[in-house]
């Protein structure tokens, strides 16, 4: 090397040489093909061994059939109803490919990690593909799908599959091998048993990733629509054999909700359909969407502590309504010929938001919940966006791109920054357009005529209907006229000020704030385990004493306060949660602030908060000599 440190004319050819040969193998693994419509090759054989609970180690094995020359592998990235590229791609390990009894070196492409290259010996039919899928031990790695009473198989996350096909057009062979004399829930359809190994009926990739799997050593499977030609059924494993006790008439409000959603949307979209719901402390909590089954995950008490549980009561209302709203009918920028095409979330609020109207709706109408307890937490959902301050500079149809951009990672300012608004203030915008349609129609027509006349078209029909933004506005002029693309636009690009309340108002209701919250307010506090005094001094508390918000621009806000505080004392006295309600209606009637000390790190803190409204709890209140639309909306169909 010379001394000014450029390379001596001798080695420079080298050097060259050496940068294009380099080049030349990046170029040679550089290009993935694109997704073309056309049969694969053969069947691909997958078995996944899901036996090793205590270390929660999935062994994957793949038999998939190729022609000689270049092959690209595929993990899935983006993936449906996350409406995200959140493929777990970490928990990815092990792999190893062979052909012909002789190991293949992979190589993972540099661009698109996702993507893995091999070149297949000319003489091969198949490559066999060996790694594990690593699940997470801790939830601090992500979600919980492994622990000694429970598994949950979601297909994408323990295959591999080759690029260059749409995924309707790649045939798996699956079988899973599940622990001595457990049992399970899923769509697919079973083949053959043998010992702990379950064989199923060949289905394209869109099927198997859409076809998830619940396993458990305590399992308990109820009909939900018995003697009907296409069965509904409920998959339920826990974590103890108690927490499987149901009594008849909660069995009977669940099948309440499969009869309310055919009255509602006139059609069924599946052969089948399974619910899987897992009541566990351990199994991470979940609510995925698929075409004939959906992932419900809530806590061990959902039937046994079933006078506390009703606020978790609306997650299977909403993911059975997604087998409409979602998988049968989809947003066009949302399908997708394969799991690593990006996908494009501009219509989440029809997609989410609607469902979480019906949803809500349906809760109602099947008698999972009362029409109180439905009324209240319309008035939560209200309160919170109403005073959702981030509005002023971000607009709700900006925060269809949260999945993508913050993937559900915890945000430290939600109420400024916003996030993925699109489901509850998407439902507040559909019950404003239930309404001004009852108003225009006096009445004689609903949002219950859009949901059948676009949900409910082409019965029986598994392929998914796309649609537009211009498609959702023309279905809502051919049930009531109106300017619908301006009504939408102005709710969805708006900046308010405030919540979209008009379908309250037509409804005959309003929020209000009173100082004792309803009883549904209190069951949300103790299911999130937080005290909430968002709506006073702008902060919740966790049972650690912990703030776990605070409202921007809020009281506590102004007062430099932060997430992650912990509360010490209020006014000189030890926190608890009576203590600092005491303070807030004492300092209604005076003039005295109210005093907290807080600890941050290792920073001690002393504020006083000037505030004088006292506690304030949203609960709605009745429109004297407006009609009651709100309950025409909530109660069951006839």
């Amino acid at each position: 090397m010379n001394s000014n440190n450029k390379p001596s004319m001798h080695i420079l050819p080298k050097l060259i040489a050496a940068l294009l040969a380099s080049a030349a193998v990046q170029t040679a693994f550089a290009k993935i093909p694109d997704p073309v419509d056309q049969p694969y090759l053969g069947t691909i054989e997958l078995k996944v061994d899901a036996t090793n609970v205590d270390q929660k180690i999935f062994q994957v094995h793949e038999h998939i059939p190729v022609k000689g020359g270049k092959l690209t592998l595929l993990y899935p990235q983006w993936l449906p109803g996350t409406h995200s590229p959140t493929g777990p791609l970490a928990q990815l390990a092990g792999l190893e490919l062979h052909a012909n009894g002789k190991r293949l070196e992979w190589k993972r492409d540099t661009v698109d990690v996702f993507a893995f290259h091999v070149e297949v010996p000319a003489d091969a039919k198949f490559v066999d593909a060996d790694f594990q899928f690593v699940s997470p031990i801790e939830t601090s790695q992500g979600r919980i799908t492994a622990t000694t009473e429970i598994v949950g198989v979601q297909w994408n996350t323990v295959l591999l599959y080759p690029a260059g096909y749409y995924g309707r057009d790649v045939i798996f062979k699956p079988s899973v091998v599940l622990p001595r004399d457990w049992k399970f829930g899923t769509a697919l359809e079973l083949s053959e048993q043998s010992g702990t190994e379950s064989h199923f009926k060949p289905v394209n990739l869109d099927e198997l990733i859409d076809s998830p799997m619940f396993a458990g050593k305590y399992y308990k499977r109820i009909d939900l629509d018995p003697g009907a030609k296409v069965p509904v059924f409920l998959n339920v494993v826990a974590d103890r054999a108690e927490n499987l006790e149901t009594k008849p008439e909660q069995i009977e409000l669940h099948r309440a909700l499969v009869q309310q959603a055919y009255k509602l949307y006139g059609s069924h979209h599946y052969d089948h359909y399974d619910f899987l719901l897992a009541m566990s402390d351990e199994f991470s909590g979940i609510g995925l969407e698929h075409h004939q089954s959906s992932e419900n995950g809530v806590k061990p008490g959902y039937f046994t502590d079933w006078e506390k549980s009703y606020v978790s009561r609306g997650l299977l209302p909403h993911e059975f309504t997604h087998s409409w709203d979602g998988k049968f009918r989809r947003p066009a920028d949302l399908w997708t010929p394969n799991y690593n095409v990006p996908m494009q979330d501009s219509l989440l609020w029809v997609y989410e938001g609607q469902t979480q109207y019906w949803g809500t709706v349906l809760s109602s109408r099947s008698g999972l919940m009362t029409l109180a307890q439905v009324r209240d937490s319309i008035a939560a959902t209200a309160a919170v966006y109403d005073t959702r301050i981030g509005r002023s500079w971000r607009a709700m149809q900006d925060t269809t791109n949260d999945p993508i951009i913050n993937r559900r990672r915890p945000l430290g300012w939600m109420s400024w920054q916003r996030s993925e608004d699109y489901y509850s203030e998407g439902e507040l915008i559909w019950l404003d357009a239930d309404t001004k349609i009852r108003e225009l129609s006096g009445d004689k027509r609903s949002l219950n005529d859009f949901a059948r006349s676009f949900f409910g078209v082409e019965d029986g029909r598994h392929v998914p209907l796309t649609y537009t933004f211009e498609d959702v506005v023309k279905a809502l002029n051919a049930v009531q006229p109106y300017d619908w693309a301006t009504f939408l636009r102005t709710r969805l690009d708006g900046h308010g000020p405030g919540a979209p309340l008009d379908g309250l108002t037509r409804a005959g209701w309003k929020l209000v704030y009173t100082d004792q919250p309803t009883d549904y307010f209190k069951s949300s506090e103790e299911f999130r385990k937080v005290n909430d005094f968002s709506y006073s001094l702008g902060f919740t508390v966790d049972k650690e004493n912990k703030l776990t918000s605070v409202a921007w621009d809020g009281v506590a806000f102004k007062a430099g306060l932060t997430e992650g505080a912990t509360l010490l004392a209020v006014d000189g006295r030890a926190y608890k949660p009576e203590l600092l309600k005491a303070a807030i209606k004492e300092a209604k009637s005076g003039k005295q602030s109210i005093e907290l000390i807080l600890k941050k790190d290792d920073r001690y803190r002393t504020v006083h908060l000037d505030y004088h409204e006292g506690l304030k709890y949203p609960r709605l209140e009745r429109i004297e000599g407006t009609p009651d639309r709100l309950q025409a909306i909530l109660e069951p169909m006839k």
